[in-house]
């Protein structure tokens, strides 16, 4: 959500050549574009999030230095954002049409309603719900999504999730990292991860703004968004998640990461080999010994979406070593959004099979989804 993302950009004649080039040379493909990372809000959150910054009443560096600029800036970006996330009707419809977008999975944007108290969080979640539920109803061939919940509340946020499922239909749930600097590897907050296994759904744990106990070096060189921290708070928590034994206790779990896996595959070889070090070394008390290797539960337990990296060679890694049936095409909408990304990746030298198992068919297996 920083300032390294792209904002739509009217498009020259030039531009628009190209772009209508590569829609028409695969205008005939085996394949739909599924797009799995897509944030929206109600309008009535940002004016939540504005009254918690004005009130001061939210404890965290994180939150009230991203929303505090994004909430109210006027900058051409800001706006954007604001307006688009709110939007999931024509202007929506017609970005996702620009840019060959089939079919977009929805979600609640960070940090969702993990910055409220427990009982403001647990019903503006039901309330979120609600919104999105009848948002995909009016547009049933273009859109799904995923259920908000406030693990701040793990029972009343598993009964969200049940409900968000079985009474209205999503498709999983989406957790936005830490819940005010605490994460999902304490037990207290197992019921989601029982809740999610038990519904067979996956949890998509989005980034979040890091904690503060690792933002602080951040924030001076403008590291603590999407360039960077949001990758190491949510790499951190999903390893925080596996070496607690979340996976052992439930082996059916599954994650979704996005951002090509926060970079956590481009580093399994020493994962894996420093666990097995400290573990045998019995240093940590916090590190009991698992069942299996971290990069077993990376592949097994983990699935992966390319969000916001648009770049062949990461993508292609992506599918030799966690497999091509667990990497998915997301944008990032509408923090990043850009027309000439699609083309650039229908363009990818993998195999077909590869491409369509990207683009549609781990998305519609994974998902569940009816289209």
């Amino acid at each position: 959500m920083d300032g390294g993302r792209q904002l739509l950009r009217p498009l020259d004649d030039n531009t628009r050549e190209t772009d209508m080039l590569g829609d028409t040379a695969i205008e005939g493909r085996a394949y739909k574009r599924i797009a799995t990372e897509e944030a929206f809000c109600p309008p009535e959150l940002l004016e939540r999030y504005r009254r918690l910054l004005a009130d001061n009443a939210v404890d965290d560096i994180g939150f009230n230095g991203m929303w505090g600029f994004y909430a109210n800036s006027s900058s051409d970006r800001c706006q954007f954002i604001r307006d688009h996330l709110t939007d999931v009707g024509d202007v929506r419809l017609s970005h996702m049409d620009e840019a060959g977008i089939d079919f977009a999975v929805l979600a609640l944007t960070s940090p969702g309603v993990q910055v409220m108290t427990t009982a403001d969080g647990t019903a503006f979640a039901t309330y979120a719900n609600d919104w999105l539920a009848d948002a995909i109803a009016r547009n049933p061939d273009r859109f799904d999504g995923l259920a908000a919940c406030a693990p701040q509340d793990p029972v009343a946020a598993a009964k969200e999730i049940e409900r968000g499922v079985t009474k209205l239909g999503l498709k999983g749930v989406i957790v936005n990292s830490h819940i005010q600097h605490e994460y999902l590897d304490d037990q207290k907050f197992w019921a989601v991860f029982e809740a999610a296994e038990a519904l067979d759904v996956p949890i998509y744990l989005h980034p979040n703004s890091p904690s503060d106990g690792l933002i602080k070096p951040m924030l001076g060189r403008g590291l603590d968004g999407a360039i960077w921290g949001f990758s190491v708070e949510t790499g951190l928590h999903v390893l925080r998640i596996i070496v607690a034994g979340v996976f052992d206790r439930f082996p059916k779990l599954q994650l979704v990461l996005g951002h090509v896996g926060e970079s956590l595959p481009f580093t399994l070889y020493r994962l894996d080999y420093m666990h097995r070090a400290s573990a045998a070394s019995g240093r940590y008390e916090g590190m009991p010994a698992l069942k299996r290797s971290i990069s077993d539960y990376l592949r097994d337990n983990v699935h992966y979406t390319n969000s916001g990296v648009a770049w062949d060679p990461p993508i292609r890694f992506l599918q030799e070593t966690m497999g091509v049936d667990r990497v998915m095409y997301a944008m990032d909408y509408p923090y990043q959004y850009s027309v000439e990304e699609v083309a650039r990746l229908d363009a990818m030298t993998i195999e077909p099979a590869a491409k369509k198992a990207f683009f549609e068919d781990n998305a519609r297996k994974l998902f569940k989804l009816a289209i």
